[in-house]
């Protein structure tokens, strides 16, 4: 019977040390190429393969990082998950993904702490503050992917996220300067961080041009409801000029019901602008305007918080990092108007 090879024998017929073999399988370690070479070719001839179980017992890293994604049907995240994981992959990590449908994301982080992960990121959703807390104890980072966290352990928690309150501003800079008065907004889930920080910007930004959010939706960042948000909000005889969506995968349905339920132009009748930039974003069929998330800069932040939490404790990476974005401007949205095409100009209601 054919005994086990081991990276003894790897060393051997590499004509190099041990602790070389380890480096040349250890992603990041130190190593010259030509030994790193040497090492594989070895490796391929003797048919060895690096027990990764028995070296993380060694290193006491298992290399496996916990990925939860919430909101599997928005369009944003599938796309940024995978250049996430695709990114913690080059860098050697093994990615475990969980889809969580709660409004928080406890119990299958409780599950996940079963799996001895070196990380936790978690996207659009978050933690509870004694579940944040058992994580530190465990020594394991956990880093937010757009979502921020408030409460007694957010201290304990890093997050990273567009600037979703320059965004909102920006918005409605925008459309505003665009002689649009009655600025309407259909919201994500109310209690999301994202959606407060881009509500906030979006009415600090009207304010600062002396105007106010005309009506105002809930379309709890789904489709369907954005759709029933739209039709309430156009259901009035003096409609709004314009809107914003508080996410793409909402503004896509919003455009759809306004064109072909309510048979209105964009953007000759109602302007329509996202938030987000996903990929659909630039289709001809709705060349929308919108706020993007930076999505590269934003997975290599995350990384590098993870990085740092594992090269040098929890403290290092502890922190909130706010990625800046930049309006993209297409077809959906009038940029300019004169006084004698812009209907109501007079100030709007207070909401």
């Amino acid at each position: 019977m054919k005994s086990q090879v081991t990276s003894v024998d790897v060393a051997r017929l590499a004509a190099v040390s041990q602790s070389a073999v380890s480096r040349a399988f250890t992603p990041g370690a130190s190593v010259s190429e030509d030994t790193r070479r040497k090492v594989l070719d070895a490796a391929r001839l003797l048919g060895y393969r690096p027990n990764a179980h028995a070296r993380s017992l060694i290193t006491k890293r298992s290399r496996i990082v916990g990925l939860v994604l919430s909101q599997l049907g928005n369009l944003f995240y599938p796309a940024a998950l995978q250049q996430l994981a695709t990114r913690l992959q080059r860098d050697g990590y093994h990615v475990l993904l969980f889809v969580n449908d709660q409004p928080d994301s406890d119990e299958v982080v409780s599950e996940i702490l079963q799996y001895h992960v070196d990380g936790i990121v978690l996207a659009a959703t978050t933690l509870s503050s004694p579940l944040a807390q058992r994580c530190a104890d465990a020594a394991i980072p956990v880093v937010l992917f757009n979502r921020v966290m408030a409460g007694p352990a957010s201290g304990s928690v890093s997050s990273v996220r567009s600037d979703n309150v320059a965004g909102g501003r920006a918005i409605a800079h925008f459309l505003a300067d665009g002689g649009h008065r009655r600025i309407a907004f259909i919201a994500g889930q109310e209690t999301a961080s994202t959606n407060l920080e881009r509500e906030q910007g979006f009415r600090d930004g009207l304010a600062e041009r002396g105007l106010r959010i005309w009506a105002r939706g809930v379309g709890h960042y789904d489709p369907e409801r954005a759709r029933a948000a739209a039709l309430a909000l156009f259901d009035a005889a003096e409609r709004p000029d314009a809107v914003f969506v508080a996410s793409d995968n909402m503004a896509f349905p919003v455009m759809d019901v306004l064109r072909h339920r309510l048979g209105l132009r964009v953007p000759e009748d109602v302007s329509v602008v996202g938030f987000d930039d996903v990929p659909q974003a630039a289709w001809d069929s709705y060349r929308l305007t919108t706020f993007e998330q930076p999505v590269p800069a934003m997975v290599e932040a995350a990384v590098a918080l993870l990085q740092k939490a594992l090269g040098g404790g929890m403290q290092a990476a502890t922190g909130n990092v706010v990625v800046p974005g930049r309006l993209i401007v297409r077809d959906s949205a009038r940029r300019r108007a004169t006084d004698s095409t812009v209907p109501g100009a007079g100030a709007p209601p207070p909401t």
